[in-house]
């Protein structure tokens, strides 16, 4: 039976209405799929970016807070520093004030002699040389003179040797030295200093653990005090 127009005519229009139907139906589908990838897609670059985001700001974080930890050192140290400049400097005032004192010494003469006479035969128990040549303020050559004479006699009876000394009349110690001597050996190439300030000087060195101690009190972090 041969199909009219009209007949032809629905039938390609119900074709067409289905092929558009489908089309429609592939271009949601394609639509709600490419939503879907795009959807991942920004939620995985977000998630990324996120993740950079917060490794920047650890970073970050981290260097602040090193940095924080030597800026805290460095002030530490410095404070450090400014305390035992501020100790030693004490230390300094105090043995200038020792040094200045050392005149007072001289002006007890029997206080004084007792104690060149010690200076000379310590000299001489350190040097032990058969000759010497003893240096000492000009006027304390009346005292160095008795102190050698009283001093000859007892060295010569603890060593059983001879000695022969010599007190230099042509160069004396500076008139700013507070008292005491120097001795030579013969050729003047050894050298004792026992003068005030020399011996002072010796004692302070000594006694540096317990001037601190007496001072500002025991270090709590030091294990010998040599």
């Amino acid at each position: 039976m041969a199909l009219s127009d009209a007949d032809v005519q629905k039938q390609i229009k119900h074709m067409m209405a289905f092929i558009e139907q489908e089309a429609n139906e592939k271009a949601e589908e394609v639509e709600a799929k490419a939503e879907e990838e795009f959807n991942i897609e920004k939620g995985r670059l977000v998630q990324t970016q996120r993740l950079k985001i917060m490794e920047y700001y650890e970073k970050k974080e981290k260097q602040i807070e090193q940095q924080k930890k030597i800026q805290m050192s460095n002030l530490m140290n410095q404070a450090r520093l400014k305390v035992l400049k501020a100790r030693d400097d004490m230390i300094s005032d105090l043995l200038n004030e020792a040094r200045q004192r050392l005149a007072d010494i001289t002006k007890d003469s029997s206080r004084y002699s007792i104690l060149m006479e010690g200076l000379v035969l310590q000299g001489l128990y350190q040097l032990l040389e058969p000759k010497v040549t003893i240096r000492c303020r000009k006027q304390d050559l009346p005292l160095a003179k008795a102190s050698v004479q009283k001093n000859i006699r007892i060295y010569k009876a603890a060593t059983k040797t001879n000695v022969e000394v010599r007190i230099d009349q042509d160069n004396f110690l500076p008139p700013e030295t507070s008292g005491g001597i120097e001795i030579y050996n013969r050729d003047g190439k050894i050298k004792v200093s026992n003068t005030l300030e020399s011996r002072l000087d010796l004692i302070a060195q000594q006694m540096m653990p317990e001037i601190r101690v007496a001072l500002f009190g025991a270090n709590p972090n030091r294990k010998f005090l040599d």
